[in-house]
């Protein structure tokens, strides 16, 4: 049974950080690209980086510069550092495992990041 947990969510003020993981289970982490989404109420999921098998990364616009992708596949877990938060980063941050040769995907329950201002 595949496996992604979240954690590292909460609330923070403006400018503060926090780091979020993933712990995945249940399939050859290694073989896989992990990423990051995002989705703020009444609004549509969308993505915020990547970090290919490869260690290739990937970031959103608005992630750029301030957030930072990583993974251990020791640990079976991916990172997000996330810096200089804004209130707009507010959502629920969801953990994504994928194999884009075979359309294999799973997806985390998320976590909350609340930003205030």
């Amino acid at each position: 049974q595949v496996q992604l947990v979240e954690s590292g969510g909460g609330l923070v003020q403006a400018g503060g950080s926090l780091r979020l993981s993933c712990v995945v289970s249940g399939l050859t982490f290694s073989g896989y690209d992990m990423g990051w989404f995002r989705q703020a109420p009444g609004k549509d999921r969308e993505f915020v980086a990547a970090i290919s098998s490869g260690l290739w990364q990937n970031y959103e616009v608005f992630a750029k510069g301030r957030f930072t992708i990583s993974r251990d596949n020791v640990k079976n877990t991916v990172y997000l550092q996330m810096n200089s938060l804004k209130a707009e980063d507010t959502a629920v941050y969801y953990c994504n495992a994928a194999q884009l040769n075979t359309g294999v995907g799973y997806w985390g329950q998320g976590t909350q990041v609340t930003v205030s201002s």
